[in-house]
């Protein structure tokens, strides 16, 4: 199973080091990583597999919004059954 991370924001130095940290404390492996930084902004997906996750999807999604709002962030965690579900016609 897998889960599609998505972080919007401000750039500032350790986005991506805090959300992978996150990741890992709960057995998350990133599988796959695109960011970019637009002038001041930062936009990153990440595509992670959740198999080995440590506590409930649902807790996990909240540790990650949470950190986006210690950071100024908005992050967004959506389990792959969903999003494979809203781009199905």
């Amino acid at each position: 199973m897998k889960a599609v991370i998505t972080v919007t924001g401000r750039d500032t130095v350790g986005i991506i080091a805090g959300v992978s940290g996150v990741c890992a404390e709960y057995g998350v492996n990133i599988c796959d990583i695109t960011q970019s930084v637009i002038g001041e902004y930062f936009a990153m997906i990440m595509l992670a597999e959740i198999e080995g996750l440590t506590i409930k999807f649902a807790d996990f999604v909240d540790k990650l919004a949470a950190l986006g709002e210690e950071r100024g962030l908005v992050i967004h965690t959506m389990h792959e059954d969903i999003f494979n579900s809203m781009h199905r016609i």
